[in-house]
């Protein structure tokens, strides 16, 4: 199956071909074939591709097909690297990407850009599977800026809406600021090391010492495009924004492949973060401060889609956390367990919203445990999962990053224990406004509300499997178990998947765990008690809200701050040169030569007034003027 690994990117660009060309020309059920079809047989030749290498033992493999671009002493190939990291990358964005694009089925079955809706879908599975199978940091950054490109058509998908173009414009910038960090390292990479071959790099790279400045720079700049690609602070404000796009948008680029890229970039130049220890603190740096800032935001959100998102944004957090610790085998752990149970809550958000015809708002929901007992139910696995209740997924990645976090930094850990704590509170409020209570929307809601089809449902209990059982990848040796992904992932990150301060003891684990434990069942109780009612609290403007309060609904106003420090000086700055410079120097200039010209040829045109004795009279002055003028040359001479 090896051999066949270029199959898995061309295989949805095909698809997105057929769909894009035959928009409009063929049928929704042929559009849906094609779409999920091209998916589903990229995830076989991967599940293939991963059966041969636990046989070959790990050993990666490098396919070049072609030359791609030739300058000068420069040479670009157009090649493929299958290890294990790659092959994970796959299988989570083939795997999750599959249910997504079957749950798009019933989601968008009445939308009249169904096919062109498959379509897109197919070209950012093909952009992103070029991301993570690229050998060199130049195939990378195409496919990083191909998803990119299908973030910005997606989340704009309904275009008509003004507010939903003006989302995908945000998202599209503030990556662009990002994506010049990036480019500004690979330039780096190039001048460094000749070449943005992975193999040739990460070789080279050895001979260079611990906290080389050339490396720290390279590792900055790269972690600057990470910032915008996998929202973290200050670069995050576009990531909620873009729950603007359907449902399954939401799922697939922002919480299973799209914003993990970032992740993935980082985890595969794990040999130079090595080398650069002020870059790794300050990545998880910002990680552990994100992840606080966006749970703490997410505690007030009314949006359903708005709290998954703000939680997304944290548990990327997490994500960068155990990479700036070199754990980065536990950074991949959360990588694929976060896109199990959290493409499980956004599709189980979707399946809200579409039984009750496109609302949103919590605070007009509640009691649809009785009408929706599959999205319930799957939801329910998913929340235990997110907050890490045992044993379901998110337990054991999360605590693993905690643990890893204590053995670093007490720092670091007292602030990730914050955050998940905060996890919790906002996870079970978002349950119980949901699911408990009375139904506060309309009679014509309750009236029409219903399960999702098959379709939809079917997606929902997969992803709810594998949020429940996927943890059993990484159990730790204090439960008895194998880490089966550290071991998996030993070759690609040579062992170095952790630093440690000071040893950490099985006691503290068991400890971990069980305090991990009673807070999730107390703030279960504190939770239900406070939301599972008909009237959920006061409305906004009769709180006597304190300041945190503010904060936190109000998203810390980093919108508002940069519409202060950066739109309104850039837009007065360009008021001033369109009307000062623009208008007045550079208008005034062409339009003044033109004026110039036009008053000239107006007094050369009152001479031609057509009077015959004024022609004989300015003959004579001029052979009177050419007579003067040669003999006054004469007598120079």
């Amino acid at each position: 199956m090896t051999d066949l690994v270029w199959l898995v990117p061309l295989l949805p660009l095909i698809g997105f071909i057929i769909n894009g060309l035959g928009f409009g020309k063929i049928s929704k059920n042929t559009a849906a074939i094609i779409g999920c079809g091209s998916v589903f047989l990229s995830l076989i030749i991967v599940a293939g591709i991963f059966y041969e290498d636990l046989g070959r033992g790990g050993e990666a493999v490098q396919k070049t097909y072609f030359t791609w671009i030739t300058a000068g002493n420069l040479s670009i190939d157009f090649s493929l690297l299958i290890d294990r990291l790659s092959i994970v990358m796959m299988l989570i964005v083939t795997g999750v990407g599959l249910l997504i694009h079957i749950y798009s089925v019933g989601y968008m079955h009445n939308d009249v850009g169904f096919g062109k809706f498959f379509a897109y879908m197919n070209l950012f599975m093909f952009s992103m599977l070029v991301l993570v199978l690229g050998a060199n940091y130049v195939m990378l950054f195409i496919g990083w800026e191909g998803v990119g490109l299908c973030s910005y058509l997606l989340i704009g998908f309904w275009y008509k809406n003004r507010e939903y173009t003006a989302a995908a414009n945000k998202a599209f910038i503030m990556n662009r600021i990002g994506d010049l960090g990036f480019l500004l390292g690979l330039f780096l990479i190039f001048k460094t090391f000749g070449t943005s071959d992975f193999q040739r790099v990460f070789s080279s790279v050895q001979s260079f010492s611990s906290g080389d400045i050339t490396i720290t720079l390279i590792t900055l700049f790269l972690f600057i495009g990470a910032m915008g690609k996998s929202a973290q602070i200050p670069l995050f404000t576009w990531l909620p924004d873009a729950m603007a796009g359907p449902t399954p948008v939401s799922a697939l680029i922002h919480a299973a492949t799209m914003v993990t890229a970032g992740i993935y970039m980082i985890a595969r130049s794990n040999i130079m973060y090595a080398l650069a220890p002020s870059t790794s603190e300050f990545v998880a740096v910002v990680g552990a401060l994100t992840a606080l800032m966006a749970g703490f935001i997410a505690l007030t959100q009314t949006d359903i889609k708005k709290v998954l998102a703000y939680s997304t944004v944290s548990q990327l957090g997490y994500m960068f956390v155990a990479l700036g610790l070199t754990a980065y085998s536990s950074a991949m752990f959360h990588v694929m367990t976060h896109a199990f149970f959290k493409a499980l809550l956004f599709l189980g958000a979707g399946s809200v919203i579409h039984a009750l015809s496109g609302e949103q708002n919590m605070r007009k929901m509640g009691g649809l445990r009785k009408h929706l007992p599959i999205t319930f139910i799957t939801m329910a696995i998913a929340t235990l999962a997110i907050v890490g209740f045992p044993p379901f997924a998110g337990f054991f990645s999360k605590d693993e990053i905690l643990t890893a976090a204590y053995s670093h930094s007490m720092f670091l850990f007292v602030i990730l224990s914050l955050t998940s704590v905060l996890t919790v509170l906002y996870m079970f409020r978002f349950f119980f406004l949901t699911f408990f209570g009375e139904f506060r929307g309309t009679k014509y809601q309750i009236d029409h509300i219903h399960e999702s089809p098959k379709s939809m449902t079917l997606p929902l209990l997969i992803l709810m499997v594998l949020s429940a059982v996927g943890g059993g990848l990484g159990i730790p040796e204090a439960l008895g178990g194998k880490h089966f992904l550290s071991e998996y992932f030993n070759h690609v990150f040579g062992g170095n998947t952790r630093i440690q301060s000071h040893e950490v003891s099985h006691f503290f684990e068991y400890g971990l765990m069980i305090i991990s434990m009673v807070l999730i069942i107390l703030i279960y109780q504190f939770t239900k008690q406070r939301y599972d009612k008909k009237v959920i609290g006061k409305s906004v403007e009769e709180l006597k809200m304190s300041l945190w309060y503010k904060l936190s609904l109000n998203k810390f106003y980093v919108d508002e701050l940069y519409d202060k420090i950066i739109v309104k000086p850039l837009n007065g700055m360009s008021n001033f040169f369109f009307n000062s410079i623009e208008k007045k120097v550079i208008d005034g200039a062409v339009n003044g030569s033109g004026q110039t010209v036009y008053f000239l040829s107006s007094m050369l045109k009152s001479l031609q007034s057509g009077n015959i004795g004024f022609y004989v009279l300015m003959m004579v002055i001029g052979i009177v003027a050419i007579l003067f003028f040669s003999l006054i040359n004469t007598i120079t001479l």
